[in-house]
């Protein structure tokens, strides 16, 4: 049996992201590696978790607001790349690479909060 969230793009491509934070904190170097990798691994794992939590939620109000954490996980692992560039932990061109992958799982997890906070937010009557 296939669950909802597996069907989805934007968890699988958040899946991706998850295996490439792996692979570039496997090349930190020892004296910056545990605080960093640690919590890039947790907030990249987050990022899937909270899509696929949010996807099994019955009310679109506590879907909208796990697909919220997880952009704001999404916000987190940029930020602590964008750090771990300044530190020059990231080889070569690796930042604008995932960088292009977070800007797309940015884009489709927002338009899946705003679809789901649709169906929250009462319409408008006509008269």
């Amino acid at each position: 049996m296939k669950y909802a969230f597996e069907n989805l793009e934007v968890w699988q491509k958040s899946r991706i992201l998850v295996k490439s934070v792996y692979q570039l904190t496997n090349t930190f170097p020892n004296d910056g590696k545990y605080e960093l990798t640690s919590q890039l691994r947790r907030a990249s794992i987050s990022v899937s978790s909270n899509i696929a939590e949010g996807s099994t939620r019955w009310s679109h109000k506590d879907q909208a607001r796990f697909y919220e954490i997880a952009f704001g996980s999404l916000i987190e692992v940029l930020n602590q790349l964008i750090l771990s560039d300044d530190l020059n932990f990231l080889p070569g061109d690796s930042m604008k690479n995932i960088r292009t992958d977070i800007d797309s799982i940015d884009r489709m997890l927002n338009s899946l909060h705003q679809s789901t906070k649709k169906l929250i937010t009462p319409s408008a009557k006509k008269l």
